[in-house]
């Protein structure tokens, strides 16, 4: 598979391919390819765009958006960071000091943000 930009490098797909579920389920058909559709995932989140605009060359946006919300579902992403940060943690490449993840987002409304406020000018 040739390399895009912001794709799994083979090494990280080397990696990541034992924690996904079977490639074929027991019952039912081959899923697609599940590094096409990792990498499909990754384009989503780096842009920013919706499912409809992901490129061809991905697979159909449906498969490729269904995979990411039947395995948000089934908690297989928390597995998956699960296991990586405990490889990380156990080959010593973590410093709990600085690879400190907080998921939380907090949002504010514009008003919120600092502006200054501006009084409202009286109706004449």
């Amino acid at each position: 598979m040739s390399k895009k930009r912001h794709e799994l490098t083979d090494e990280q797909w080397q990696h990541l391919e034992p924690l996904l579920p079977p490639q074929k389920p027991k019952t039912g058909r081959t899923n697609l390819d599940h590094r096409m559709v990792i990498n499909g995932i990754i384009w989503i989140l780096r842009t920013g765009a919706p499912w409809r605009d992901l490129p061809e060359r991905y697979g159909k946006w449906e498969t490729v958006a269904s995979r990411f919300y039947r395995w948000q579902k089934r908690g297989i992403w928390d597995g998956i960071f699960a296991q990586v940060q405990q490889m990380k943690d156990r080959d010593g490449q973590l410093d709990w000091e600085v690879h400190y993840v907080d998921g939380s987002v907090i949002r504010a409304h514009q008003h919120a943000a600092g502006a200054k406020k501006v009084a409202p000018q009286p109706r004449v």
